[in-house]
């Protein structure tokens, strides 16, 4: 889908009319708003179709095609706005000054030129739009509702109250949308990290290019204070890096020669010279930007809930108000009818859902937006929902609980073998792989690796190694595959990461393998606690003495090793049946070999996702660097967005429900009734934009 700047849509109801109708449209494949950013996102052949359609749906929305013209459509109209609502506001003193002073004088019919005036002023284009949205036969909007009540005000001679919603009514309007302006301002700016452009280095010149036109292999410079326009290897100089805008992390990173440099990070001292090894398209920085910008298509279900709640809430809310209008004259004699229709006026005038359809989204997705800055990327609310009733986190070991940095601490050896000789045939086993635990055997024999050497590399998945070097049939793996191959050893629990080797069916020895726990682990682990998580669990391929071992410097409440793929999924869904429906489980693990246990997971959290194209396509939150601690910090996010999705929820609905019943028994008026109104939604948006800092 291409997506398109959408103009004068600030109503959820608005946004969702939009969408029901022009799914029905042959020429729209799909499509859906995104209110908060103001985006479009349209899969259709034909676009000046769908322009005249959203015209006819919602008259005055617009789709731009270039998406720099978002600053004019914020700054546009405001002075005309101001101007009108100046305007309406004297017309309104002017009147209320001829019905009090000339009420009596011929010159009180002026009183209805000046209050007709200013009432057709400001609320033309609301009354418009309730008649048309009529005709189309979808009536119960707010536009009905400020219709019906302000008409029925001037014809019981309210004509003051009348006029009085309708301007305050726009007064509201306008100060809501600088107040929704403002907080997509604040999102926006979290998506500047945006590279505009960069220096493409080509026989020893320099061109400025759009990074869009940048292929891998190409080289590009990059100079102090600028931002690096695609994923690459610095090949060329070295600086520190601000990471910020990919990782939250305030200390500049060091980078050199051969390390790899993403597209967003700012360089803060040294030119560097990169190899582009990725299009922008594919780049980290364009995956997060996508991944903010389109999280609200996955609604939460508090979300779906007001959608659905606003349908149906605004013709109770008509049906209540005719009863009070209409139903105690007619029981009860001497009650006057103009009474109790103003009554039911002010029901009308303070019912609008607008505080609940607009700040709950905007509360959202200022909470992806507010983790995001952070270096955690949230793809929807509804995990944004599911984090705050997780219970257990399962986490994988090697990379995640432990730095993963493995180096080979001591070689066991037996059967007349020398260490030096396990380790080349060990080495030359392993000379394919790229798992951290045949790097570090590999580094520790030291030696060149003759790839015509080994022959008839085989991988065994969840066990091992087996090839012929020099010869030589090589077996090197866990424990369990020296069982399966049924070779004699004497040795098979080890306090640590082991590798076993057997040559031409002998036992040879075995290698241990050393890891280390990561500094923030046991601070992570404690976090979690203290926010109620009950049961944290270790799930590892790693062997049981191993697995013991860290589990038991960490305090976890147990731990699963020597697990397959397939095994860890196993025991996530045995986990999993042991939870109530209200209680959620979540996986952290590195997002490549875990992916079937992320997806499987309510939440699934994807660590070290900085240039893990894995993390990002399967886990459901990312975060952009090793840090256990992010996974508490999601969380918090995650419960202070729903405190605030909450507290919009409860009080705009007792507000609105004490105007209700107070305008029911003549305490509220009108002018009370539209403050009531504008106000709680005014103060709901402004709310919701708390979720976006720390």
């Amino acid at each position: 889908m291409k997506k398109y700047k959408i103009r004068n849509v600030d109503c959820a109801s608005c946004a969702g009319k939009i969408e029901t109708n022009l799914k029905k449209f042959d020429f729209v494949k799909d499509i859906w708003i995104n209110m908060a950013s103001s985006m479009i996102y349209i899969d259709t052949d034909n676009l000046e179709k769908v322009k005249t359609a959203v015209k006819k749906i919602e008259p005055g929305v617009e789709i731009l095609d270039k998406e720099d013209l978002q600053i004019v459509e914020e700054t546009s109209g405001i002075t005309g706005s101001i101007t009108k609502i100046i305007i309406v506001l004297t017309l309104l003193a002017f009147g209320i000054i001829f019905k009090k002073e000339l009420r009596s004088t011929p010159w009180s019919i002026a009183e209805y030129g000046v209050f007709l005036s200013a009432y057709f002023l400001s609320g033309w284009k609301i009354l418009r739009n309730a008649f048309r949205n009529i005709l189309k036969g979808k009536v119960f909007d707010e536009n009905f509702l400020m219709s019906i009540a302000t008409i029925g005000a001037l014809a019981i001679n309210e004509m003051p109250e009348a006029v009085a919603v309708m301007v305050f009514y726009n007064i509201g309007e306008f100060f809501q949308d600088l107040a929704v302006n403002r907080s997509r301002r604040s999102i926006r700016s979290l998506l500047e990290v945006r590279p505009d452009k960069a220096n493409l280095k080509t026989n020893g010149k320099i061109e400025i290019v759009s990074p869009e036109d940048i292929s891998p292999g190409q080289l590009v410079l990059v100079k102090p204070g600028e931002k690096i326009p695609l994923d690459g290897e610095v090949i060329e100089g070295s600086t520190f890096l601000d990471t910020s805008a990919l990782t939250g992390e305030s200390v500049p990173r060091e980078i050199v020669p051969g390390e790899i440099a993403l597209a967003g990070m700012i360089n803060k001292s040294g030119v560097i010279t990169i190899r582009v090894t990725k299009h922008f398209g594919e780049s980290s920085i364009s995956k997060i930007l996508d991944l903010v910008e389109n999280a609200t298509s996955k609604k939460a279900k508090t979300e779906r809930f007001i959608t659905k709640f606003a349908k149906y809430y605004t013709p109770v809310i008509v049906f209540i108000s005719a009863v009070v209008a209409f139903a105690p004259p007619l029981l009860f004699p001497g009650e006057l009818l103009s009474d109790w229709v103003y009554r039911a006026l002010v029901i009308l005038v303070v019912s609008c859902p607008c505080a609940l359809v607009i700040s709950i989204p905007l509360g959202y997705f200022g909470g992806i937006g507010g983790a995001s800055k952070q270096g955690i990327l949230i793809k929807g609310s509804d995990f944004l929902d599911t984090l705050t009733e997780v219970k257990t986190i399962v986490f994988d070991k090697t990379g995640t609980l432990t730095k993963g940095e493995f180096r080979v601490s001591e070689v066991f050896v037996k059967n007349g073998f020398s260490q030096e000789e396990l380790l080349e045939y060990a080495a030359y086993a392993e000379s394919q792989s790229d798992h951290p635990i045949a790097i570090s055997i590999i580094k520790a024999y030291g030696k060149i690796i003759l790839p015509e050497m080994a022959k008839g590399i085989k991988e065994i998945s969840g066990h091992g190694i087996k090839a012929v070097v020099r010869g030589k049939k090589v077996m090197a793996g866990n424990d369990r595959l020296m069982h399966i191959e049924k070779i004699p050893h004497t040795i098979c629990n080890v306090d640590s990461t082991v590798v076993h080797v057997a040559i031409d069916g002998r036992y040879a020895g075995y290698i241990t393998i050393s890891d280390s726990l990561k500094d923030d682990s046991a601070n992570a682990i404690s976090e979690l606690r203290e926010l109620g998580v009950d049961n944290i669990v270790m799930l590892t391929g790693d062997n049981d003495s191993s697995a013991s071992f860290i589990a038991g410097q960490l305090g976890l409440d147990s731990y699963r090793s020597e697990l397959l793929p397939e095994d860890k999924v196993s025991h996530l869904e045995g986990l999993l049946s042991e939870l109530s429906p209200k209680e959620k489980l979540a996986f952290v693990g590195d997002g490549i070999n875990d992916a079937p246990v992320l997806a499987r997971a309510d939440v699934g959290i994807a660590m070290g996702g900085m240039g893990s194209d894995a993390a990002i396509e399967t886990a459901d939150v990312v975060l952009m660097n090793d840090s256990l601690l992010k996974v508490s910090s999601a969380i918090k996010i995650a419960l202070k967005t729903r405190s605030i999705i909450r507290q919009n929820i409860v009080f705009a609905l007792l507000v609105k429900s004490a105007f209700i019943i107070g305008g029911g028994f003549g305490v509220a008026t009108m002018w009370e009734a539209v403050f009531g109104d504008m106000g709680v939604a005014l103060i709901a948006i402004l709310n919701s934009t708390r979720s976006l800092k720390k």
